[in-house]
C-alpha cells in the first residue's frame, strides 16, 4: 500500500511539473504607433482648428494584443521638447500662456486585436465658456499600451489656431 501511495504520489508531481515546464515566454515587445501612412492624422507639424472637429487617424500594433492608448495635448508656447519626430516644425516666439487648451483623453481598444486603427472623430473647443483658448504651438502626445504594460509613445508637435 505504502508504495501504490508513493507511485500515486510520484506520478502526480510528475504530471504536475510537466504541465507547468511548457509555461509561455514573458512579452518582451512594445507596441507601435503608425503616422507613416496616407491619411494618418495628426502627423508632426498639421494644424488643428478650433472648434472644427478632425479626425485621429493612427494605425496601432503588437505582437501580442494591444490595451489601451491616451492622448495628451498641452501647450509648446515655451519651446519645450518631447518630440519623438525627426522633423523640426516651424515655432511660434515664445509666450506665457493666457487661456491654453489642456486635455488628457484615455480611450480603450477592443480585446484581442494585436491591430487597430483608429478613426476617432475629436472636437476642440473654441473656448473655456469664458474666453478663447490660447492658440499658438502645442504637443500631441499619444501614448500606446500593450495588454502585458509595455507602453510607446509619439510626441507630435502642432499648431492649434482659431478660423
Amino acid at each position: 500500500m505504502k508504495k501504490a501511495n508513493f507511485l500515486i504520489s510520484f506520478l502526480m508531481l510528475f504530471l504536475l511539473l510537466g504541465a507547468c515546464s511548457e509555461s509561455e515566454k514573458p512579452d518582451q515587445e512594445k507596441p507601435t504607433i503608425d503616422i507613416s501612412f496616407s491619411g494618418a492624422f495628426p502627423t508632426n507639424c498639421d494644424t488643428i482648428y478650433f472648434g472644427e472637429p478632425f479626425v485621429l487617424r493612427m494605425k496601432f500594433s503588437d505582437n501580442l494584443e494591444l490595451g489601451a492608448f491616451s492622448i495628451d495635448i498641452h501647450n509648446n508656447f515655451d519651446h519645450h521638447s518631447h518630440s519623438t519626430e525627426v522633423t523640426e516644425c516651424d515655432l511660434n516666439p515664445i509666450k506665457d500662456p493666457v487661456n491654453p487648451y489642456v486635455s488628457i483623453m484615455d480611450y480603450s481598444i477592443p480585446e484581442g486585436l494585436k491591430e487597430y486603427e483608429t478613426n476617432l472623430t475629436i472636437s476642440i473647443p473654441e473656448s473655456d465658456g469664458i474666453a478663447l483658448y490660447d492658440e499658438g504651438d502645442y504637443h500631441f502626445f499619444i501614448s500606446l499600451t500593450d495588454k502585458e504594460g509595455w507602453s510607446a509613445q509619439r510626441g507630435l508637435s502642432i499648431k492649434m489656431l482659431h478660423r
